[in-house]
């Protein structure tokens, strides 16, 4: 990933924010973007790109490719593409493989799956204006006569819906699907600790680069029995962004508004969360202690930064939140913890204010609750 695009943020952008990403490949890209600009990162991919077990499928679906002499190619990802050339080439196919598909019109999903046909010696004559399959289907069926041989690099997942629509023009369908996606297992640390940070508003901002890992997030948050909570805490505190709208999609099925990027690249990916985090997900407050700022988990009161616990910063979120309004006992209770325990509440509203150290900032209004003192 060229950082060209980003380059021109500050080391400390990200401060005080907390970032999830859940890709499994390339991750390192994101974190240490994120990383470097001040940001904490949790880690935990929902989805695994793993090899078949067994190569012995691709290489037969190879051979039907290379026997059909297939007049259009759909190459939908770079790792795919690099995969299957990497298993042919093991099988003594590549460059039967190779000569079959110079004979194809070759169709790209996007720029990387056209930088891995070009780096199998070959060229492509067109991308998806959308970057999607879907799109690329389309171009099929409006620039080709019907019965013609389409044959199709799968990533990771079946699209039957796609290949139904080929089949229903009339054209012959072959795929090849030189990789899988698994989700997490039910029993992945990972993946359970990211649950719980979404479900707790632990996280400010999730990122995710396939629709598969978005599904395998959603899984893992079902098998855990927190499905509903990590959905809601998408609707309200916790940011989803996207790399795109076929990775979106799922997100917008389960009610979720992600955030997405003009252009469906890394790079612009890291900008929008960067832009959105500091600009949407910081909440400030003028006091009369001083300028108060909640940057993800770190308070800034008067130009001094705190790192508060999960503890705090719940209920430090509701008072800032109310902007100086009196927030009673049992809304910062259920703000806490979502139960009804004041006690527990006022040990916590406690230690928020040691770790403040500005005495006064946290006003006890009798009988009523706390607030700000603005």
């Amino acid at each position: 990933m060229s950082d060209e695009r980003v380059a021109a943020f500050r080391p400390d952008q990200l401060t005080g924010f907390r970032i999830g990403v859940t890709s499994d490949r390339r991750s390192a890209d994101l974190i240490d973007a994120f990383e470097r600009r001040g940001a904490a990162v949790l880690h935990a991919p929902t989805v695994h790109m793993q090899h078949a077990e067994d190569d012995a499928p691709v290489i037969a679906d190879t051979e039907r490719i290379i026997a059909a002499a297939p007049d259009v190619l759909l190459a939908t990802t770079s790792y795919g593409m690099r995969r299957w050339f990497e298993v042919a080439d093991s099988a003594g196919l590549g460059e039967e493989l190779q000569r079959a598909l110079a004979a194809s019109t070759i169709l790209v999903r996007g720029p990387k799956a056209r930088g891995a046909v070009r780096a199998a010696g070959l060229d492509d004559s067109g991308m998806s204006d959308e970057e999607t399959t879907a799109s690329l289907v389309s171009k099929v069926i409006a620039d080709f006569p019907p019965g013609i041989t389409v044959a199709i690099q799968l990533h990771g997942q079946t699209d039957v819906g796609q290949l139904q629509r080929l089949q229903e023009a009339g054209d012959r369908v072959i795929t090849v699907a030189p990789y899988t996606w698994s989700v997490a297992e039910d029993d992945d640390e990972r993946a359970t600790r990211l649950v719980e940070a979404i479900a707790s508003r632990q996280l400010d901002c999730v990122t995710f680069t396939s629709a598969p890992a978005v599904d395998g997030l959603l899984i893992a948050a079902l098998a855990r029995g927190r499905h509903a909570e990590v959905v809601e805490a998408f609707r309200s505190d916790v940011v989803a962004a996207s790399v795109g709208p076929v990775t979106s999609a799922p997100l917008v099925s389960a009610g979720i508004e992600p955030l997405q990027p003009d252009r469906f690249r890394m790079g612009a990916l890291i900008r929008l969360v960067c832009e959105q985090l500091e600009a949407e997900s910081t909440r400030r407050v003028s006091t009369r202690h001083g300028e108060v700022e909640l940057r993800g988990s770190v308070a800034v009161v008067a130009g001094t930064p705190v790192r508060l616990t999960p503890t705090s910063l719940s209920l430090f979120r509701a008072l800032v939140a109310a902007n100086g309004a009196v927030v009673s006992r049992r809304e910062l209770s259920v703000a806490l913890d979502g139960g009804c325990d004041e006690h527990a509440m006022e040990v916590s509203l406690s230690r928020l204010r040691q770790s403040l150290a500005t005495p006064g900032l946290v006003a006890t209004v009798v009988k009523r609750g706390y607030r700000l003192d603005v």
